[in-house]
């Protein structure tokens, strides 16, 4: 697959490079026409400027990437920005702009907007973040994507702009919102537990082949809800990674005959606090 990286150091920025000028000299290319994938990352300075900087001129040269099927905004190192401090803006007018994108990937969540969401043929949606707006999440339960395969969502902690609570990530746990849904990530989640124990019997289950509950906090609390639950069995895989369950819930789920990666145990601090992978 053909693909292309732009990004805008510090120097390239204080050198008055912009993203724009990047976009358009790429678009005036002969490959453009043939370019599968484009990965934006740093833009210039992501902690305080937007990609509401080149949002129009990647919208209005559109029509140079005919072939475009993947589009990640934002893909930095913690070294070129945090991903906390990533700020976002309203992407979904760029997702519109792509009517043949089956993938779309943005990383950061300050100020992010998705609305609305619509989309034809996006099979992928993720969002890596280390606290996702209760609005965002709103916009993807009401969101309007009939090829939807992949989702996939950060939820981070409250400290980094989780706003919600379990009230708002239920929706997503029904079948039949996005019919052609297989794999579910709801990862990275400060309540993972609660997430954990919601799901056990949701109607999502029903359709989903993976199940993706990893870099959170879960515990034994919600892992037993899990191992308890017939339809979680039937998945084809369980995703926990990244957890706080014992050793012993942690052989349980080796002696249950799923397909499931309990790796990357965690250890509480003195206090019993646990925090998800991703935060700041």
């Amino acid at each position: 697959m053909q693909e292309v990286k732009l990004v805008v150091n510090y120097d390239d920025y204080e050198e008055g490079i912009r993203m724009e000028t990047l976009l358009q000299d790429l678009a005036a290319k002969p490959e453009a026409a043939t370019l599968e994938s484009l990965i934006i990352g740093d833009w210039g300075q992501a902690y305080e400027n937007s990609p509401q900087e080149f949002k129009d001129t990647l919208i209005q040269l559109a029509p140079s990437f005919p072939a475009l099927k993947q589009l990640f905004i934002g893909d930095m190192e913690s070294e070129e920005c945090e991903v906390s401090w990533i700020v976002q803006t309203n992407l979904a007018p760029i997702l519109q702009a792509f009517p043949n994108l089956t993938s779309f990937v943005i990383k950061g969540s300050s100020g992010l907007e998705l609305e609305p969401l619509q989309h034809s043929k996006l099979e992928e949606l993720v969002i890596i973040c280390g606290g996702l707006p209760k609005k965002v999440l709103h916009s993807i339960a009401s969101a309007e994507l009939p090829e939807l395969r992949k989702l996939e969502l950060y939820l981070g902690v409250e400290d980094y702009g989780f706003d919600g609570s379990l009230e708002d990530v239920l929706p997503l746990l029904e079948k039949g919102r996005f019919p052609k849904l297989e794999y579910l990530g709801l990862k990275d989640s400060e309540i993972q537990d609660e997430i954990a124990k919601a799901t056990a019997d949701a109607s999502i289950l029903e359709q989903i082949q993976i199940l993706d509950f990893s870099e959170g906090t879960l515990s034994d609390e919600g892992a037993e809800a899990l191992l308890a639950s017939e339809q979680i069995k039937q998945l084809k895989h369980l995703k926990l990674s990244y957890h706080f369950m014992t050793d012993e819930m942690m052989e349980r789920f080796k002696q249950s005959g799923m397909s499931v990666d309990v790796s990357d145990q965690q250890e509480s601090d003195e206090d019993d606090w646990r925090f998800p992978m991703l935060t700041e």
